[in-house]
């Protein structure tokens, strides 16, 4: 079975991100909430790395483009969060998410749910964002071709 290149390249987002985090956690730096904002550069690069493939293939319509990168970024989205919610169970849970929640953006005591709904809205939001910048970039760069 032949996986899409969407889905390989939303493999990557998920593998950057959850060995970033990982790492952060061994390091001791998982406190520090503005080393988590370094996350999207994983959905730059696998984003990117889709939207140059494309491109390499000759493959430069908008439409089509815009349909895979945002695929890309959403299945690492989706898998990040999957990710998160399997590792937050297996570390405690409610309790975990709590004790990541005081220095994050939430008050009270969210539940594991609670915590990864809302990081994947945040994270399908930083997707569309990233897909439209890469989306200009890469059209700017081959705006030569479309006469």
């Amino acid at each position: 079975m032949k996986l899409s290149k969407e889905f390989y390249n939303g493999f990557i987002i998920f593998l950057g991100i959850g060995l970033y985090f990982l790492v952060m956690e061994v390091l001791g730096l998982a406190d520090l909430f503005y080393l988590r904002l370094f996350n999207v550069l994983f959905v730059f690069y696998g984003t990117n790395r889709m939207l140059k493939t494309n491109f390499e293939d000759g493959k430069t319509l908008l439409a089509p483009n815009a349909a895979s990168a945002l695929t890309t970024s959403l299945t690492g989205i989706f898998l990040s969060t999957i990710g998160l919610i399997i590792y937050s169970y297996s570390r405690g849970g409610d309790a975990y998410v709590g004790s990541l929640s005081k220095t994050f953006l939430f008050g009270g005591n969210p539940s594991v749910m609670t915590y990864s709904i809302s990081l994947l809205f945040e994270g399908i939001v930083s997707a569309v964002i990233v897909t439209f910048m890469l989306l200009l970039y890469w059209e700017s760069r081959y705006s030569s071709d479309k006469h």
